[in-house]
């Protein structure tokens, strides 16, 4: 990967490695291992992975503030969205404020896509159980892409605001949206379905083989992240809400950390 950096002058061709997953509730520990790593592998390419819970979020604004570059992952509603982006952007405000430069500080935000499907899939699946009926069911295979559509709008917000402005005339990237788990888990959905629907700027898609292989073959590129997003609006604040499905509440973001595993991934 290290050629893609050096030709991308940094922007891309990252290599990930993630902390563990026992340091999920241990912002210290988090930074510590994260300086162990930087110091151990000794590349210019090299992003960690940090998880985004409570005690992730003062751990990516501090080593963003030290300049270094991350992964931040095991992001599942527009909540865990905010708190990130507003982690790396005081980061990036605190190096700045130290006359420190920005512009070869690269980081992502991991946002999982397919995953939420499932669990507000088999949500609906038992409403339809005790009450079957065709809005309910009309709602299965909605939440994920509305959801992902969202965030992007809150990105487009948050790295085109007035706060934003001063650190990219400094140099400082966008953190850039990564779509993860975008295989199709449902044979009933299209096996392209997280990746046709998810296509804009600035975005990241960490595509399995296979729904690469089967995008090459009969997908259709184009802008669709700003798509529908009225429609996204209206899935999530009406349509789930009249099944009484609220993603506030719904388990990925309520997580714990022993639903963390480590994994590495290529950028």
């Amino acid at each position: 990967m290290r050629p893609i950096y050096d030709s991308s002058e940094g922007r891309t061709g990252y290599v990930s490695y993630e902390v563990s997953p026992l340091l999920a509730h241990n912002t210290d520990g988090t930074v510590a291992a994260a300086h162990r790593y930087f110091k151990m592998i000794d590349r210019p390419n090299l992003m960690i992975k940090v998880p985004s819970t409570p005690a992730g979020i003062p751990a990516i604004e501090q080593l963003i503030s030290e300049g270094r570059c991350i992964n931040v992952t095991l992001m599942f509603c527009r909540k865990h969205y905010d708190d990130v982006a507003n982690a790396y952007i005081r980061g990036l405000e605190r190096r700045a404020q130290a006359g420190q430069p920005l512009d070869r500080i690269a980081s992502v935000a991991s946002v999982f896509v397919s995953r939420v499907d499932t669990l507000i899939d088999k949500m609906i699946d038992t409403k339809l159980t005790a009450n079957p009926n065709e809005a309910s069911a009309s709602l299965r295979g909605t939440a994920a892409v509305a959801n992902a559509k969202l965030i992007y709008q809150r990105f487009l917000e948050l790295f085109h605001s007035d706060r934003f402005k001063p650190l990219a005339a400094k140099g400082a990237r966008v953190q850039r949206p990564l779509w993860a788990s975008t295989g199709t888990k449902d044979p009933k959905y299209s096996d392209i379905k997280y990746v046709q629907e998810l296509i804009g700027p600035d975005t990241v898609d960490t595509m399995p083989p296979a729904t690469m292989d089967a995008y090459r073959d009969h997908g259709d590129p184009r802008l669709t992240l700003t798509e529908g997003v009225d429609k996204a609006h209206e899935i999530q604040s009406t349509s789930l809400q009249s099944v009484s499905i609220s993603m506030k509440s719904a388990r990925p973001c309520k997580r714990k950390a022993s639903s963390l595993s480590p994994s590495r991934s290529r950028t």
